[in-house]
């Protein structure tokens, strides 16, 4: 049973810096992008970050210069790091891990969800 687990998550002042991380247990096969999603009350989810098996980046252009994305790939475990905080970052944040794999030459994607950790920027 695959699962993933977010933490870092809390109360912040704006200017202030948190560090999300997901850490996923189970086996996962064929990864090629994890990345942060976010949801703010009232909007829509969102891209936040994200990061391929090879190590390329996106940022959305809100968090751009702010947030660094990284990862482990020995542990399967992917990080945010919010610096710079803002109110507007206020959000739940999820981890997502997608997989690929190709039998018989089709492709079969799976998406993995964590719970989400709540992100709180206020003074």
């Amino acid at each position: 049973q695959v699962q993933l687990v977010e933490s870092g998550g809390g109360l912040v002042q704006p200017g202030g810096s948190l560090r999300l991380s997901c850490a996923a247990s189970g086996s996962i096969l064929g990864i090629t992008t994890l990345g942060w999603y976010r949801r703010a009350p009232g909007s829509l989810r969102e891209l936040v970050s994200s990061i391929t098996s090879g190590g390329n980046t996106t940022y959305a252009d809100s968090v751009n210069g702010r947030f660094t994305i990284s990862r482990d790939n020995a542990k399967i475990t992917v990080s945010l790091q919010m610096n710079s905080l803002k109110p507007e970052d206020t959000a739940v944040y999820y981890c997502n891990v997608r997989s690929t794999r190709v039998i018989l030459g089709r492709r079969y994607e799976t998406e993995y969800w964590g719970q989400g950790t709540q992100v709180t920027v206020s003074s």
